[in-house]
């Protein structure tokens, strides 16, 4: 397994904002853009991405990725979403008949066409429901929680559980309390909002950077989501120009089906992001190679 705390103490702050996470919890008002930019704005930062897109009304967790961790944004936005918020139904109904209707069309995998005002194509899409908990009613209003396939699209979501019964309903308000591998609430890399960013960064900036260590978080976590692979330190020069990996690479034997992500490492250094082929002695090729920092 890799430590990622240990790896983090053997990095500089500077080390670390090349190649970190910050787990941002959302206020309500910005985009998820204007977050990002935010961030970037103020640590000073070449470039920052955010995992997933959250309308401007919705807040909660939102990963912005730093610098190079920038590269690794397309492989953590399709991972599951959870959220909880309120949903307003246009006429009284009871829990009873909404949970019937969500049972019947709303769990699975069901077929998603993006808003209007949503970026991208409008095409009928397919998507998977986890989950989807009615946890308190007020007259009208519903208080939900739902577990989704990354993509899903919250407010259509409501919008069409009203229309299939026949009322109508819209979404009063959102919160995302995970996205992946990033939780509201996590024990050791908790959703960080705004504010305490901002103050993090400037005692920082004053030479004390114990608040921004603690809340940047190493971009070979991950390995958390594609299973790492461990390679020898033979061929590495090699690797890190584009040569694909071959199973004398490998520290280990390691079988794993074609088509399959993995993340690579030389001991505790991460090469990369790769996709397995197991074409004759080739057993995987890049997607993303990490290459070393010059000095």
């Amino acid at each position: 397994m890799i430590n990622l705390e240990k790896i983090k103490q053997s990095k500089s702050t500077e080390e670390l904002l090349e190649f970190s996470i910050i787990n941002i919890d959302k206020p309500t008002g910005p985009t998820s853009f204007d977050v990002s930019d935010f961030v970037r704005k103020t640590l000073g930062a070449r470039k920052t991405s955010h995992f997933g897109t959250l309308d401007p009304k919705v807040t909660g967790v939102l990963p912005i990725a730093l610098n190079r961790a920038c590269k690794l944004t397309g492989f953590f936005l399709g991972e599951d979403k959870t959220y909880v918020g309120i949903a307003r139904f246009h006429e009284k109904v009871s829990i009873e008949k909404i949970e019937k209707v969500i049972k019947e069309k709303f769990s699975g995998i069901i077929k998603q066409i993006p808003p209007v005002k949503s970026r991208v194509k409008r095409e009928e899409r397919e998507r998977e429901i986890h989950s989807f908990k009615l946890l308190e009613q007020d007259e009208k209003d519903i208080l939900f929680s739902t577990k989704v396939e990354g993509g899903t699209y919250i407010r259509k979501l409501i919008d069409d559980l009203g229309k299939e019964l026949g009322i109508g309903a819209h979404m009063l308000e959102l919160r995302r309390t995970n996205a992946g591998i990033f939780y509201e609430d996590d024990k050791i890399y908790p959703a960080v909002n705004l504010y305490d960013f901002e103050k993090a960064v400037l005692e920082y900036r004053k030479g004390d950077d114990t608040l921004l260590r603690k809340i940047l978080i190493l971009a070979d976590i991950v390995c958390w989501v594609y299973p790492p692979v461990f390679i020898k330190d033979k061929n590495l020069k090699k690797i890190h120009t584009g040569k694909p990996l071959s199973y004398r690479d490998l520290e280990k034997n390691e079988k794993h089906e074609t088509g399959e992500k993995i993340s690579v490492f030389c001991d505790d250094i991460f090469i990369g992001m790769y996709k397995v082929i197991n074409e004759g002695e080739l057993f995987a090729k890049g997607e993303f190679v990490m290459q070393p920092v010059k000095q």
